[in-house]
């Protein structure tokens, strides 16, 4: 991969990676900032061959990529990259920050599922109001739990769940066996579903997933089920979830919804039995010091001719 020029989308993460690098494993790339300003007053769009996402906000910046005739790699500060999905198809190639975002997701997984089964939500709102009012919650301790994605967030999160004693059931596209024990397939969600008290979802958002729950998957749990998305909006159907939650059978603890943001206007706001945090299942104090280490480790790669991390397939 022969490649002179890595945009960033600001001088500070810049700045950042240059301060972990030696300057003899970047002496051979130039290290550049990739905004509007920037771009018309130092760069030609020819200069690009890298384009390094902003971690939020991301989409004007893609919408940019069409300008760069000469864009080989673009390097994502999410794990996600359904974004720019396509991209591999017109011949460039997409690695992600797999792995930074690794324990904060896990850490929200866990805390969105405890917040809603121990009533913190509740609690929240009766302190605003200066109620003490006593209820007799559910633990999350002997909980039949269903994770549906096993990639590396999907084992943290399990891993953060075996200590609170649960019944433990593991989703992915197909079934198989791993260290951990039985994978089972998707196909049989609808004979584990009845059996499930807590849904975690962190599976990629592909064509597969896409509205993976929806109005048959959601009638298939029992009364008082939870749903917790740590993945992204799209895997559930929202207006079936609305309808779900809006008769009370069902709770929901989103980190991310579809539409995001979520319109202040929106019936999810509404509905009961819902926590709702504004995705921010990664955007925590230790996303910075790794993926400015990962974003490091990519250019010292470019630098010596070699392969990044992450790289995605075509």
């Amino acid at each position: 991969m022969s490649i002179t020029t890595i945009a960033f989308p600001n001088s500070e993460l810049r700045n950042r990676v240059i301060a972990q690098i030696p300057a003899h494993q970047r002496a051979d790339v130039d290290l550049v900032v990739f905004s509007d300003a920037e771009r018309s007053a130092k760069l030609s769009r020819d200069d690009v061959d890298v384009v390094v996402l902003p971690y939020l906000d991301s989409g004007p910046t893609i919408e940019l990529l069409d300008e760069l005739p000469n864009l080989r790699l673009v390097i994502t500060q999410t794990t996600g990259f359904d974004p720019v999905s396509h991209l591999p198809e017109r011949g460039i190639q997409v690695a992600t920050a797999s792995g930074v975002h690794t324990g904060g997701t896990a850490e929200l997984a866990l805390a969105l599922t405890l917040a809603s089964l121990r009533g913190i939500d509740d609690a929240v709102r009766s302190q605003v109001s200066r109620v003490w009012e006593h209820h007799r919650y559910r633990s999350l301790q002997d909980r039949r739990v269903m994770i549906i994605g096993v990639g590396e967030i999907g084992s943290a999160i399990a891993d953060r769940f075996d200590p609170f004693e649960v019944q433990l059931t593991r989703v992915a596209s197909t079934a198989r066996e791993d260290e951990r024990g039985k994978i089972h397939g998707v196909d049989e969600l609808p004979k584990l579903l009845p059996h499930t008290e807590v849904v975690v979802l962190i599976t990629p958002l592909n064509e597969g997933t896409h509205h993976l729950v929806d109005e048959k998957f959601l009638s298939q749990l029992p009364d008082n089920a939870l749903i917790v998305n740590v993945a992204r909006g799209k895997v559930v159907d929202t207006d079936a979830l609305v309808a779900e939650l809006a008769t009370g059978r069902l709770h929901a603890a989103l980190d991310v919804t579809d539409p995001e943001p979520l319109p202040r206007n929106h019936a999810l706001w509404g509905t009961p039995n819902t926590l709702i945090t504004p995705h921010v299942g990664g955007d925590t104090s230790a996303f910075e010091p790794r993926v400015v280490k990962i974003l490091a480790e990519q250019v010292r790669r470019i630098n010596d001719g070699q392969q990044p991390v992450n790289l995605i397939k075509a």
